[in-house]
């Protein structure tokens, strides 16, 4: 079976561009740090504080392009230590999720819904899905083996695009539980 590269999606946020210019101010850029392995996709120089009804966790990555709806993607440990509901959705299921505020230079912008904690999912391309014997939205297992802490995911949902590079996400309380340091494979189990 075919190796997947497993990645820690750490906590981030995505913005449209009218709420970036309200946190950073109306001449403000987005501009990359560094590119991700989705093709066009980057973490930014930018950072903003999250703010919940508990606690604010500092220093959050802005994730680029702009999107058309924001959304701060956290761990459920995060949703504790802010005070929010853990709302797990696939990415753009924002719909009835958590309220939440973020904080910039500039300004604030309170979102009625947007904080989510993500589904793991692997995404792939037409042709890595029909060497998988997969297809778009289907729930798969995914195993993982590292050192220590091998374990097998449920729940992976198979993201399929053309534009998309083949590679799991996973969120950091879900790398911890398997003890993913460094580089990670995965396969999906039958």
């Amino acid at each position: 079976m075919k190796e997947i590269l497993v990645e820690t999606s750490a906590r981030h946020i995505h913005l449209n561009e009218e709420q970036f210019k309200i946190l950073f101010g109306e001449d403000a850029k987005l501009e990359v740090r560094a590119p991700l392995s989705q093709p066009g996709q980057f973490v930014s120089t930018s950072r903003l504080d999250v703010v919940g009804p508990k606690k604010t966790i500092a220093g959050v990555s802005i994730l680029g392009p702009f999107r058309k709806d924001a959304q701060v993607e956290v761990s459920a440990t995060d949703c504790r230590t802010l005070g929010v509901k853990p709302v797990i959705r696939e990415s753009g299921d924002i719909k009835g999720s958590a309220p939440i505020t973020l904080v910039g230079p500039a300004g604030q912008v309170e979102l009625s819904e947007g904080c989510i904690v993500a589904k793991r999912h692997i995404h792939m391309t037409t042709k890595d899905a029909e060497e998988l014997g997969v297809t778009n939205g289907q729930i798969v297992q995914m195993e993982v083996n590292t050192a220590e802490r091998s374990l097998i995911f449920g729940d992976v949902v198979v993201r399929v695009r053309d534009d998309f590079a083949l590679a799991a996400h996973i969120d950091t309380d879900e790398s911890n539980a398997a003890g993913c340091v460094g580089t990670v494979y995965g396969k999906i189990v039958k």
